[in-house]
């Protein structure tokens, strides 16, 4: 998919009336990318996790319960959780404290960061085992031609701040990151951009293991056609937006009840 008229995408991006309206669309927007995540395989027992910040409290995050179905998620089961790891509201008690590591520090460093995903999907975490940057091989993966970043220093799970400090550090003011040994990291100026990052990031890294095992050295898109192309038709903002939205007609209309 190549958007054509950027300045028209981005005018398509909806905003809310008041702050209680944006706040339930994002626990909305957030449920649902769960049960995407799930749909699409990315659950892998009680890890992976995607936050969105709070629209007023913007020192707070909504974020999925430890423990909870990424199949069976609905708005009203998200906590709300400030940056000293408290739930303040919301019916679980139980913190992913990886989540609380790695989202928080994000949030922390990057206040135009909305909503950030991370999961430990198949081909995303076989392909952070190569510690390499993805290349330019299709369009699709010209949306992160310079615009994604490496984290290299799998120590564990991630259960200190510090560490989130230091993906943080690494992410810089990308849209993703690859976690050596670990799996995929995306951003967005809203909870649908992250979402499509990652489906998109993590398709990108099937298509490239793919190409590679055929044992025929891919051929790259060039430098400048691959830059314009994510700045002009796939990889800006808005593009993110409004390339998820097909796959959130599918999911509100396959389980509405991730509304309650």
């Amino acid at each position: 998919m190549a958007v054509r008229n950027p300045e028209h995408v981005k005018g398509m991006v909806p905003t809310r009336a008041s702050i209680e309206e944006e706040r339930q669309h994002r626990k909305i927007q957030l449920a649902g990318a769960f049960r995407v995540f799930g749909k699409f395989g990315f659950s892998e027992g009680v890890a992976g996790h995607i936050t969105a910040r709070d629209p007023e409290h913007e020192d707070m995050f909504w974020v999925n319960p430890f423990g909870i179905s990424f199949n069976r998620m609905t708005a009203s089961d998200l906590i709300l959780v400030d940056h000293d790891g408290k739930i303040v509201e919301g019916k679980h008690e139980n913190l992913n404290q990886a989540a609380f590591a790695i989202h928080s520090r994000v949030h922390a460093a990057r206040p135009d960061v909305i909503a950030a995903a991370h999961s430990h999907s198949v081909y995303g975490k076989t392909w952070s085992c190569l510690g390499r940057l993805l290349d330019p091989l299709t369009q699709d993966a010209c949306a992160f031609f310079e615009d994604h970043a490496i984290y290299d220093d799998y120590t564990g799970v991630v259960l200190d701040t510090s560490e989130g400090d230091n993906i943080a550090k690494a992410l810089q003011d990308k849209k993703a990151a690859i976690l050596k040994n670990h799996g995929l990291l995306t951003v967005g100026a809203n909870v649908e951009e992250a979402a499509w990052w990652f489906i998109c990031m993590e398709r990108c890294c099937h298509a490239q293991i793919l190409a590679e095992s055929t044992g025929i050295k891919p051929i790259p898109i060039d430098p400048a056609t691959a830059r314009s192309t994510r700045d002009n038709e796939v990889g800006f903002p808005a593009a993110g937006w409004f390339q998820y939205q097909p796959i959130w007609q599918d999911i509100i209309t396959a389980y509405p009840e991730l509304t309650s």
